[in-house]
């Protein structure tokens, strides 16, 4: 019994001293050290892709040798650059890798050492469970800086007031004041401001929330927009901070609302932190002309190059390797570690944020190549992920190249799940701002429509009414109310995954200069302490304004559930006597859209459209609640459009 117990005791040592072993093992001893950029900031264990590469930056750190001691971490290659300033460090993650922080120690040939404390984190869920957007989805498009300033703190960035040595202040932002008379000045709107007023985005009808983006853009000047990043891992000071993105994130998502962000892979900002000591002779493109002070060569903004079989190669080129403004350098994405960068940027923004969607800007400027390897390896890790490109083109054969699944000749797969059908925006435009004839007007929406047999997938094109690079809606229809509720009835119940600028709800229009960007991006009513008209409560609003913001808000929420809308058949009939009939089914929903364009009271033989069978049904207007049955005839007493449905039941 004795020897018994005493094995018992020997054994549970033995367990204990393992326990402690193992415990030892995980812990690992770290200085909290760091160097000037390592760069993603941290990374993320459980990936299909178990590689990574670090950007480090740091005086000489070229001449020095990297090593980590952590279990499940490799360095599997050291790569110098021509500036001895970085190096580039590829590491393997092994899946059985566990989350935790390491130093990776740097060491010179002195023996001198450097070390820097990184940390590889778990992920938050599953890759499964980040689901982008979709046709179920409307997107509200917002320019941060013009819609609610919620902290007034940061108006001029939190990286504004130092001491240096000789007692003077230094200002770090380069645009540091702000001017709410002056359209291209910052006018002090940010995340808080977009966080606060989620109530108001959701109870509209939005469903995702698209910002322009809010990474650091330290320009001299004309930077509230976003699209010159000098940061690529840093939210500017001016809109807040890391934190207060994931909150807008994380609240937006308690209200079933997804955050898309804007992207940018062909160019940054001409201050971004690199330029000013650039890696490789080949990171940026045309980067001898820049270092030797010659000309900029900027883009020839001849995007069909990309799908033209008889483009010249020197035509290709600029437009590829152009700037695409010269404050704006063109990323050489050839270089295969910037490729490598850009592609880790973007998983890193979907992990940290939680992101439901990304838009990438310019998507016909960078290297095509590289294009469909940066969508095809986000998709790859987030298989129900949605990404969007921005393909400025009126031809629909250009759109559709893009999208995933698409029939190219020349066998190009892009792995973009949507892009952005600019050619409809402007046919239904020119429907409504044509007189009726055979080849104008109404037939521009109907013809239209017809191109979808190219698309891949048409739901998943993304369909607007304008968005911040052009004139707002209420401006391209000159006015006219019922034209612009009848173009965003149009875009909203077409076979496509809307989005609405903000404002279009309170018909904000650019009139006094039309096309001008900094009036297309005016103030949000309301956003500003002491504004007097405030559009989030309607206080001020004219009664047409009132009027359109109710009716959008009427027709968004019925969206929401209207699965018809959603992904159900769509069947138009040809353009009669001013007017356009298109149905949505599926089962026993069906949602019709009548556009008349009379101004006068027409009556409309309803016989022609027999096939859908709906004689003698009770259909419902969505926005007035009105009954309707569906006899011989219908009188449309007016201009405009009626949204009918057979749902007896809707909110």
């Amino acid at each position: 019994m004795r020897n018994l117990i005493f094995f018992f005791l020997l054994i549970g040592l033995i367990s204990c001293n393992n326990e402690k072993t193992k415990e030892n093992i995980s812990k690992v001893s770290i200085s909290n050290t760091t160097l000037e950029r390592v760069e993603p900031l941290n990374w993320f264990i459980g990936f299909k892709d178990t590689s990574l590469q670090l950007l480090v930056k740091e005086p000489s750190i070229g001449n020095f040798t990297p090593s980590i001691s952590y279990k499940g971490v490799s360095i599997e290659k050291v790569h110098t650059a021509k500036s001895e300033n970085y190096l580039f460090i590829d590491l393997n993650i092994d899946s059985s890798t566990k989350p935790g922080k390491f130093d990776i120690v740097f060491t010179n040939k002195n023996g001198t050492k450097k070390t820097h404390t990184y940390e590889l984190k778990s992920r938050e869920k599953s890759a499964e469970e980040y689901v982008g957007f979709n046709s179920s989805d409307v997107l509200y498009l917002i320019t941060p800086d013009r819609f609610a300033n919620g902290d007034s703190s940061n108006d001029i960035g939190s990286k504004t007031s130092k001491i240096n040595e000789t007692g003077e202040s230094v200002q770090f932002l380069k645009e540091n004041s702000i001017n709410r008379n002056d359209d291209y000045a910052r006018h002090g709107g940010d995340i808080k401001g977009i966080t606060n007023h989620l109530d108001y985005i959701n109870t509209m009808g939005f469903t995702a929330i698209w910002s322009s983006p809010l990474l650091t853009n330290d320009m001299p000047k004309q930077s509230y927009h976003g699209y010159a990043i000098t940061d690529l891992y840093e939210i500017d000071p001016r809109f807040g901070t890391l934190a207060d993105y994931r909150e807008l994130a994380d609240k937006a998502r308690e209200k079933g609302i997804k955050l898309i962000m804007d992207q940018v892979a062909n160019h940054c900002g001409s201050e971004h932190w690199w330029m000013k000591d650039l890696p490789f002779k080949d990171w940026v493109n045309y980067q001898e002309n820049f270092e030797n002070n010659g000309n900029l060569i900027t883009s020839n903004h001849r995007r069909t190059t990309n799908e033209d079989l008889y483009a010249s190669k020197i035509d290709k080129k600029q437009n590829t390797d152009g700037w695409f403004v010269s404050t704006m350098p063109d990323l050489n994405q050839k270089n295969p570690f910037m490729a490598k960068y850009i592609i880790q940027n973007s998983i890193w923004w979907i992990e940290t944020i939680g992101l439901g969607g990304i838009r990438q800007d310019t998507y016909p400027y960078p290297d095509k190549q590289f294009m469909s390897d940066w969508a095809g390896a986000i998709m790859n890790e987030y298989p129900n992920f949605s990404i969007v490109g921005e393909e400025w083109s009126y031809n629909p054969l250009l759109i559709g190249y893009w999208q995933k699944g698409a029939n190219n000749r020349d066998g190009y797969e892009s792995n973009l799940t949507s892009t952005m059908d600019f050619a409809m925006q402007r046919k239904v435009v020119e429907a409504l701002n044509e007189e009726e004839s055979w080849d104008k007007g109404l037939v521009k929406i109907y013809e239209g429509l017809a191109n979808d047999f190219h698309y891949a997938s048409p739901k998943d094109i993304m369909v607007f009414p304008d968005n911040h690079d052009m004139s707002r809606i209420y401006t391209q229809l000159n006015g006219d109310f019922a034209n612009t509720q009848m173009a965003l009835t149009t875009y909203l119940i077409m076979p496509r995954t809307p989005q609405i600028y903000y404002g279009t709800e309170i018909l904000m229009d650019d009139f006094k200069k039309p096309g001008d960007h900094g009036l297309i991006r005016t103030d949000f009513p309301g956003g500003w302490q002491g504004d007097t008209v405030n559009a989030f409560s309607g206080k001020g609003l004219t009664s047409q304004q009132k009027e359109m913001q109710s009716f959008l808000k009427k027709f968004l929420n019925y969206r929401k559930d209207s699965k018809a809308i959603h992904e159900g058949k769509t069947v138009h009939f040809a353009p009669f006597m001013g007017t356009y009939f298109l149905f949505r089914i599926l089962n026993d929903e069906v949602v019709v859209n009548i556009i008349n364009k009379n101004e006068k009271p027409i009556t409309i033989d309803l016989k022609r459209y027999v096939e859908i069978g709906l004689e003698g049904k009770t259909l419902k207007n969505i926005i007035t609640g009105e009954q309707f049955i569906w006899g011989d005839d219908i009188e449309l007493k007016q201009k405009g459009s009626i949204l009918l449905t057979t749902k007896s039941k809707f909110d």
